[in-house]
């Protein structure tokens, strides 16, 4: 069953820390990537961090040390861990599978506006 796609909005104050969840059946069985990018209001869409299917990650200089990117295997989720958010990292958040491949790694995405205030 492919799931839908999820959206919520985030706020938070400067400073404070956010968990964004991204549900991704298959990804462990199939050994897939993971992408997360943000875009903020009219600006272009930016790399935030990738997670390999052995677990590698990579993170933007812009997030690095403020940001971790982890899986829960047996719930085949993975998870973006926003700590020290400043006003410059509100944005639209997206996870998705990173490569898609059709039938393997796909049918799986999550939307997330985050706000961070001063």
């Amino acid at each position: 069953q492919v799931p839908l796609m999820e959206s919520g909005r985030n706020s938070v104050q400067a400073g404070g820390s956010l968990r964004l969840s991204c549900p991704a059946p298959g990804f462990t069985s199939n050994s897939c990537g993971v992408v997360w990018n943000r875009q903020a209001a009219g600006k272009e869409r930016e790399w935030v961090a990738s997670m390999s299917s052995d677990g590698s990650i990579y993170y933007a200089e812009s997030v690095e040390g403020r940001f971790t990117a982890s899986k829960d295997e047996a719930k085949d989720t993975v998870y973006l861990q926003m700590d020290s958010l400043q006003p410059e990292d509100t944005a639209n958040y997206s996870c998705k599978p990173n490569p898609w491949i059709r039938g393997i790694c796909d049918g799986w995405g999550q939307e997330t506006q985050v706000t961070v205030s001063s």
